[in-house]
């Protein structure tokens, strides 16, 4: 049903696609407030984080960013602005909402060190994508595969600690939640059928 790999040639062909829908950033404890409220009314959400790089050997990775996101709306949540707090573990710990996203173990190990939580719900498509018989593990790759899109990841090294984002930041950090969502809510339709 999906090929197994995917060369980056091939993908470069596909045509190039982002998040067209609302980007709310969420600076404020309030903005966080509404986020959360539309989150828990989510039955699955993609999730991502993006840490501010670090190009020193040995230096900790810290999140500054996290992003969730559905087909219509992604939440740019700034941690690094208003803190990693309960309303965001909450949301972490609740069994009843999927949060589907890719490589997830070491923004899990990052986040842990900044505030003890107890994940739950979480899947990470790197694994969930083998039982389709995908070998790559590439959210790119992913992507392509399933999708039939390439998405672009030339803002993964931007600065997420930055006081405002460019419209290039906030369209990938909304992207790569995004078709987290969207790669799982494809293959939960294969799942279905089968």
């Amino acid at each position: 049903m999906f090929v197994e790999n995917i060369k980056n040639e091939e993908i470069n062909l596909l045509a190039c696609r982002s998040f067209d829908g609302e980007i709310i950033i969420v600076d404020t404890l309030k903005k966080l407030d509404a986020a959360i409220a539309y989150l828990k009314n989510q039955s699955y959400i993609g999730f991502d984080a993006e840490a501010r790089p670090r190009f020193i050997k040995g230096s900790k990775r810290h999140i500054s960013l996290l992003q969730f996101a559905t087909n219509s709306k992604a939440f740019l949540i700034r941690i690094d602005i208003i803190g990693f707090n309960k309303q965001i573990t909450d949301i972490f710990e609740n069994k009843e909402i999927v949060k589907v996203g890719s490589g997830i173990t070491d923004d899990m190990n990052a986040l842990k060190k900044m505030k003890r939580f107890n994940p739950v719900g979480f899947i990470d498509l790197q694994y969930y994508t083998k039982e389709f018989g995908i070998k790559d593990n590439s959210l790119r790759k992913i992507t392509a595969i399933v999708l039939g899109f390439r998405i672009s990841k030339s803002q993964r090294l931007s600065n997420w600690e930055k006081s405002e984002y460019t419209n290039a930041q906030k369209r990938y950090a909304a992207t790569d939640a995004w078709v987290c969502y969207e790669i799982y809510r494809q293959l939960n339709k294969i799942n279905i059928t089968n």
